[in-house]
């Protein structure tokens, strides 16, 4: 708990010295968080800040706050007003993919951005305040079964966004109807947080890296992490969904993007950079420390899997009767 402690510490000092940009370059360059501080997004962008340092012509990276439709602001203000920026990332999620297929981007595709690397892998998990009635998945689950109202949940996300679509796939496995369920939409899993520990929510569906950083604090009590096995560390302690007869395992990969304009030669110095990045022995600490676990693609492969999970959760939302928005 210290070290994740001291690598949050760490990771949260902005501008973090770097090696001297190559000949040519901007002296610095930015990662955009497409949400509010204090989420999961947030330490992806600091991940990469702190993975970078270091590096032979990494620039000094920046960190920027750009929220607003759950990452749709940040992704048109990058495809139309930023495209071309050599050195701007761009944090995601593979909710911000979920969002992307359900036309929540509007008209937007994976074809319109330029996917970098993904170097991590979450997973979803349940929450409620420590001194909540519920002290399983099923308690809840019940609660929610007599009386689908009665629990408000907070959720990064409307109806059909990541969150979303993680306890609709619980509910639905107890019997209840998901679009019965009561939701409060928040902008990142920062906001859940602080909402259910204001008492204005009663339950949130967010992620376990997010729910590492409260956790300890003896505030939180996760009910179920939505992963293949019980996770190490801090959670380890916590039961799958598996575990509680709720067979829901939802993996949630994390990287960054560019600008669609961006030269074929500035895009391949970032690729190799995560490349490179990723093969570090220091990295994977770093990543350990963060809640997150190995998941690497870069360029090209990225791309494709991009473009399996969007038909994967495509097939998903066809189980609600879901229409993707326009």
């Amino acid at each position: 708990m210290n070290m994740l402690r001291n690598l949050s510490l760490l990771l949260c000092a902005a501008g973090l010295a770097l090696a001297g940009p190559a000949a040519g370059q901007p002296l610095d360059a930015e990662c955009l968080v497409p949400s509010k501080p204090g989420g999961a997004m947030d330490l992806t962008c600091k991940l990469v800040q702190h993975g970078l340092q270091g590096r032979p012509g990494a620039p000094r990276l920046k960190l920027r706050y750009m929220p607003g439709g759950v990452g749709a602001v940040a992704w048109h203000t990058l495809g139309s007003q930023r495209r071309s920026e050599p050195n701007t990332l761009v944090a995601f999620s593979g909710g911000s993919v979920l969002n992307l297929a359900r036309g929540k981007f509007g008209k937007a595709s994976a074809d319109d951005v330029r996917w970098v690397a993904a170097f991590g892998a979450d997973y979803g998990m349940v929450a409620v305040p420590a001194n909540s009635p519920y002290h399983s998945l099923g308690e809840l689950l019940a609660a929610l079964r007599r009386d689908p109202r009665r629990v408000l949940v907070g959720m990064s996300g409307t109806i059909g966004s990541q969150d979303w679509m993680k306890m609709a796939l619980l509910v639905s496995k107890a019997g209840v109807d998901p679009r019965k369920m009561r939701f409060v939409a928040l902008e990142g899993g920062g906001e859940q947080f602080v909402a259910m520990q204001a008492g204005h929510v009663q339950a949130i569906s967010g992620d376990s890296s997010e729910a590492l950083l409260y956790a300890g604090r003896g505030t939180v009590r996760v009910l179920a992490v939505l992963s293949e096995h019980r996770l190490p560390g801090l959670l380890a302690g916590v039961p799958t969904a598996r575990e509680q007869g709720y067979d829901v395992v939802w993996p949630v990969i994390r990287g960054v993007w560019m600008g669609p304009g961006v030269s074929d030669t500035d895009y391949r110095r970032w690729v190799a950079a995560f490349a490179d990045m990723e093969n570090d022995p220091g990295f994977a600490r770093m990543r350990a420390e963060a809640g997150l676990y190995p998941f690497s693609r870069t360029g090209e492969a990225l791309a494709r899997h991009i473009k399996q999970s969007i038909a994967e959760y495509n097939r998903q939302a066809a189980q609600f009767n879901l229409v993707r928005e326009r």
